[in-house]
């Protein structure tokens, strides 16, 4: 299903189009090829990755289009002849790819564009915009759902990235296993769950002439929203807060939120505090600064759900996927990169991905495109790439968020334990390229 129809087709570098006007010129426009889209290695750190943006890749191809305004503002800088082909652009090829959910390791051919060379160097940076975003967002998301083992998280992350990061970045985390955001308009274009209650600001907001009254803020919120909300209670003193809360609320009040503070300390004092007013039911909700280690450390404490943002839309210190797109065949003749530490490998992949009986994968396994899986001792092989785009038509029955938000939550536990682990090592599984 497309999303939206905006045109995509100014997302993109002007070295695009430089290309393609050399190209029309002395015919390379027109050879058959194959790029590929892959990272060469993990963010420091990271022991997997998760793939996620290939729904929003689609969807965008949808809109690549240059029309009477892009044109326009293309004039001065593209000749006659290459507007007039870029008037008529329509992608015409074919995209396979790893689906949304999927893990990635160094190598990974995670998204494979075969076209001409001009209809497909031209999605470049749009491609690559997508993907090292999302993917980035998702990886850090399944270490933070990783940490939090059966707790919820909420996306809060809105306020702290650009205004269409923050949509996409919601959709991203929901994918990894995110309970719910905060973001309005990625529930109503994703569908993604959304929640909410209030900030600081509507607490202070009732002051009057004889000072605060957070009492009168937590009346004022249950009467909108019910006893089940969830009110914010580190305004003023946290213990008066929890008092106020339960005494306006009563024992039926859906839970109590903390943002600020010692908050393994404070959840524990929190909740005998609850516990003490009869409030056995109410949960706790920590927010903060959270990043998968913060999660982590709480593990052990009284916390039945966190909100996480800054982190989280940032990646957690890894703000891109690191993926490159590369040429890898050209006319059926595989072509590479010999640059030093930018090395890449000719001719067009597929991949594969071993495991045990038990279900848990030894290796993934890159091989030539067209050829059979190379011999894996017995091990049961799953394929990974999959039709996404034929003829310049997203395929029939693509998998849906939902769907791929569930692969996720499979191939997580399908990772050796160790894989999980927050600790730096080396990716979860190894990559075996039988390459000619």
């Amino acid at each position: 299903m497309i999303v939206s129809a905006e045109n995509t087709a100014m997302f993109t570098d002007r070295y695009e189009l430089t290309m393609v006007s050399a190209a029309l010129r002395d015919g390379t426009a027109h050879r058959s090829c194959t790029f590929e889209v892959f990272a060469r290695r993990l963010p420091d750190g990271r022991r997997f990755g998760v793939v996620a943006g290939t729904g929003r890749v689609v969807d965008a191809l949808a809109g690549f289009r240059f029309g009477d305004e892009q044109l326009r503002a293309l004039a001065d800088s593209v000749d006659a002849d290459t507007l007039d082909w870029l008037r008529d652009y329509r992608f015409t090829g074919s995209i396979d790819g790893y689906r949304e959910g999927e893990l990635f390791f160094p190598g990974s051919p995670i998204l494979s564009v075969r076209s001409t060379f001009a209809e497909a160097v031209l999605l470049e940076t749009l491609v690559l915009s997508v993907l090292n975003h999302d993917s980035a967002i998702a990886s850090a998301a399944a270490r933070m759902v990783t940490a939090a083992g059966s707790r919820p998280i909420i996306e809060m992350g809105s306020r702290r990235t650009h205004e269409s990061a923050a949509v996409a970045s919601a959709r991203a985390a929901y994918l990894a296993g995110m309970a719910s955001t905060s973001n309005l308009e990625a529930t109503r274009r994703y569908g993604v769950p959304g929640a909410g209650t209030s900030a600081h600001s509507f607490t202070l907001a009732h002051t009057g002439p004889d000072g605060p009254d957070e009492r009168a803020a937590f009346a004022a919120q249950i009467d909108a929203l019910g006893v089940g909300t969830t009110l914010l209670v580190d305004t003023y003193d946290i213990t008066q807060g929890v008092i106020n809360a339960i005494e306006v609320a009563g024992t039926g009040l859906g839970g109590v939120r903390i943002d600020s503070g010692d908050l393994g300390v404070l959840a524990r004092q929190v909740r005998a505090q609850l516990d003490d007013l009869g409030a056995h039911d109410t949960r706790i909700v920590v927010s903060g600064d959270l990043d998968e280690y913060a999660i982590a450390a709480l593990r052990a404490e009284p916390v039945d759900a966190y909100g996480v943002g800054t982190s989280l839309v940032t990646g957690s210190g890894a703000p891109t996927a690191g993926m490159v797109y590369k040429l890898v065949e050209v006319d059926g003749i595989g072509v590479a990169k010999r640059s030093s530490h930018k090395e890449s490998r000719g001719g067009a992949k597929a991949a594969a991905r071993s495991a045990r009986s038990t279900g848990t994968i030894v290796e993934e396994i890159i091989y030539p495109a067209g050829g059979s899986v190379p011999d894996t001792g017995g091990l049961a092989t799953t394929d990974l790439q999959i039709p996404l785009v034929r003829d310049g038509q997203p395929v029939d029955g693509l998998p849906t968020l939902t769907e791929g938000r569930d692969h996720l939550a499979d191939a997580l536990v399908s990772l050796p334990w160790e894989g999980l682990g927050l600790s730096r090592g080396e990716p979860a599984i190894p990559t075996r390229f039988a390459l000619p």
